[in-house]
């Protein structure tokens, strides 16, 4: 599937949706079980539209709210600055907070309320990068059967205790925690080894909490690594994607769609991109 330089997203039904303070538009496409994207810095960018065409080819209806950028705009270095800036001084995120989620939590998690009460069934969630470990805070809810941590990145800062941290008050931590070991809760967790925006203890942080209810994916991206990925790699199943059978970041994005079906349509699927 081809990557545009500025993705309209015609073929991606839009209307808006309100919680509490909140409003934002939402992108719906396919049919299915309801999975939520919730895109990365700078936005909805054609490389995100192109992850969530191939989630609701692999049989699920997805829903992308924009929570930021503007939808479709192609990435670059200063559109990530510009997004990231603001990000930083809006009220809905809480970049620096290691113990407690940022605001715009609650509008997804009605989001995906809605979605269950809409489509009945079971509902999953990748968050990506300064959204990824919001699918944490999703997953408290009965509803949620399917979250994925894709590079999160939240809090940033170079201590030990940003590094670890979740980004989730320790209440939903222990409800999350408690749905694994009495539902068999299960969360994907994606991320570069060489990525300094999600440090491995932030990985390790998870596994000690969950335990085996906590699935990494973890690439190699360390220099001299043998599928030549850059050091600087960082979105897993977006930006940094190479859709070539055997690739690591192909076979995650495989791995991510069959999650999906495991929890979601209780059978195995793979990637058409």
């Amino acid at each position: 599937m081809p990557i545009r330089q500025f993705d309209t997203l015609q073929d991606f039904a839009a209307e808006e949706f309100s919680h509490g303070e909140y409003t934002y538009p939402v992108f719906r496409k396919g049919s299915g079980p309801a999975v939520l994207v919730i895109h990365e810095v700078p936005g909805i960018t054609p490389e995100v539209a192109r992850f969530a065409r191939v989630v609701a080819e692999a049989g699920f209806t997805v829903l992308m709210p924009s929570l930021f950028g503007t939808p479709g705009q192609r990435f670059s270095i200063g559109y990530v600055a510009r997004q990231m800036s603001a990000a930083c001084i809006r009220k809905e995120f809480s970049v620096l907070s290691a113990n407690k989620a940022s605001p715009v939590t609650d509008f997804l998690r009605a989001l995906a309320r809605a979605a269950h009460e809409e489509l009945g069934g079971p509902v999953g969630a990748i968050g990506m990068c300064l959204t990824g470990n919001f699918a944490l805070t999703l997953a408290m809810d009965p509803w949620m059967m399917a979250p994925v941590l894709s590079q999160p990145s939240l809090p940033v800062g170079p201590l030990p205790a940003l590094r670890r941290g979740l980004h989730a008050s320790p209440e939903v931590v222990a409800a999350v925690r408690q749905r694994v070991e009495e539902e068999g809760l299960k969360v994907l967790g994606l991320r570069f080894t060489g990525d300094p925006l999600c440090p491995g203890a932030r990985f390790r942080e998870l596994e000690k909490q969950l335990g085996d209810g906590f699935e990494a994916i973890e690439i190699n991206s360390k220099l001299g690594n043998p599928h030549g990925i850059s050091p600087t790699a960082h979105s897993v199943v977006t930006t940094d994607l190479v859709d070539e059978a055997g690739h690591p970041t192909r076979q995650a994005l495989d791995r991510v769609l069959a999650f999906f079906a495991e929890h979601l349509q209780g059978s195995v699927a793979t990637a058409g991109a």
